[in-house]
């Protein structure tokens, strides 16, 4: 999803036009998780990019997708510009660390 939301819309409250996109963007990352899989893949991993326009969005997480909108409207932005590409992720254990060895008494 490649989207500039508008934040201000007359005759609604901007608070409720912030509301709206903010589920868009949920109901965007709630139908993508829901797709099938295919083979070899473990999740839905996705690259997120959130601005006031297409130069200008920073890279960021998906957890802090919501908040740089968020965050962006209460500086007063008049659209914001969001970026989603979805793309098939693979789990990667973590490293095992190996245990200190206990004290000797």
């Amino acid at each position: 999803m490649k989207k500039n939301f508008p934040l201000q819309a007359e005759g609604k409250h901007p608070d409720r036009v912030l509301e709206a996109v903010k589920h868009d963007i949920r109901k965007y990352f709630k139908r993508e998780r829901g797709r099938a899989l295919p083979k070899g893949v473990d999740f839905w991993d996705f690259d997120c990019k959130v601005g006031l326009d297409a130069d200008s969005a920073q890279p960021c997480k998906v957890g802090s997708v919501i908040d740089a909108v968020g965050a962006l409207a209460q500086d007063g932005a008049h659209s914001v510009y969001v970026e989603i590409v979805c793309k098939p992720g693979t789990w990667v254990p973590a490293p095992v660390r190996e245990a200190p060895p206990p004290d000797a008494v």
